[in-house]
């Protein structure tokens, strides 16, 4: 059994009341259900969230230690925290996938959220398409390890 990692930053844990305009009306235990649904046969799908940074970087290191592959929704620390991108940098650099996704376009909102420090060390990026924005991750996840 492969698992993959599905981490999530701050504020993730409000899904379903937090901008249900910009972020819909599923919850992150929605999100888990959907996931666990599409993941093929022989993926286990471990779905944590946090609003601490120490704990997300904690994550990252973990899925170097265990050869896991991760989506990643960094959420606001997308922005500025250079610690989680080195951690990121790590996942990648072990030939690991590493798939920054977000559930809105941060290109169409406030300009501070254009600018992602942790792209260009990810596997690749999906952004604006909801849920879906996962479920493409795990698509692409469940390709790449055959």
């Amino acid at each position: 059994m492969t698992s993959v990692l599905v981490l999530n930053g701050p504020n993730l844990g409000r899904l379903g009341s937090r901008e249900p305009d910009v972020y819909g009306s599923g919850t992150l235990d929605d999100l888990k259900a959907r996931l666990e649904e599409e993941a093929p046969k022989g993926l286990t799908i471990d779905l944590r969230q946090t609003d601490d940074e120490a704990e997300l970087i904690g994550w990252l290191h973990e899925a170097v230690d265990t050869a896991t592959p991760v989506i990643l929704n960094p959420a606001a620390f997308t922005h500025y925290s250079y610690a989680l991108r080195d951690a990121a940098s790590l996942v990648t650099k072990a030939g690991l996938l590493l798939i920054e996704v977000h559930i809105s376009n941060p290109h169409a909102r406030e300009e501070f959220r254009h600018t992602s420090v942790i792209s260009a060390v990810a596997t690749g990026v999906i952004a604006g398409f909801g849920f879906d924005s996962y479920s493409l991750a795990l698509d692409l996840v469940a390709r790449r390890l055959g």
